[in-house]
């Protein structure tokens, strides 16, 4: 009897990353209800414009709570988003367990530091901005093509790993 070991079962790179596109169709899609939800409930005056274009305070706080509660709550329910689940990855602790709470915190909030780069946008340029973070994911993403397990950098912060299935 040969014992597996977790490498065996490490997802490459392109199924990670073809797994987050479809995951963006999602999110868009997401994003796209809660703008319609609250452009309703604000009876159209969620932005307004005039000199300067004004967006409600709450606004990019809350659409920021859902996307992250899509993750966080997809994680936790069975390790898979909608976009992780044709191609046949989950994400688990090390060594095949349902990932917690506490893991899947700290893996969203390090998998989303790139994204305080758009930060730089009045300094850098929006388009700059926009690179920066592409830059970042991507230094995020290429840790896992020198780790064993194939771990991206929020994946190591969390002690979590992404595994083919089936």
């Amino acid at each position: 009897m040969t014992q597996t070991t977790s490498i065996e079962f490490a997802c490459p790179l392109w199924r990670r990353l073809l797994a987050l596109i479809y995951d963006l169709v999602a999110v868009l899609a997401i994003v796209m209800v809660v703008g319609l939800i609250c452009e309703l409930a604000t009876h159209g005056e969620l932005i307004t414009s005039g000199k300067q274009v004004h967006i409600a305070w709450w606004y990019q706080p809350l659409q920021a709570t859902v996307v992250a509660a899509y993750f966080v709550v997809s994680w936790l329910r069975g390790g898979q988003t909608l976009g992780m689940r044709p191609w046949r990855i989950r994400v688990t602790a090390i060594g095949g367990a349902r990932v917690t709470v506490r893991r899947a915190l700290i893996r969203l909030i390090v998998a989303a530091l790139p994204l305080s780069l758009l930060l730089l946008a009045p300094v850098l340029g929006l388009r700059m901005a926009v690179w920066a973070v592409v830059l970042g994911w991507a230094i995020w993403f290429g840790a896992s093509l020198s780790d064993g397990r194939r771990r991206a950098l929020h994946d190591l912060a969390a002690g979590t790993e992404v595994r083919r299935i089936g």
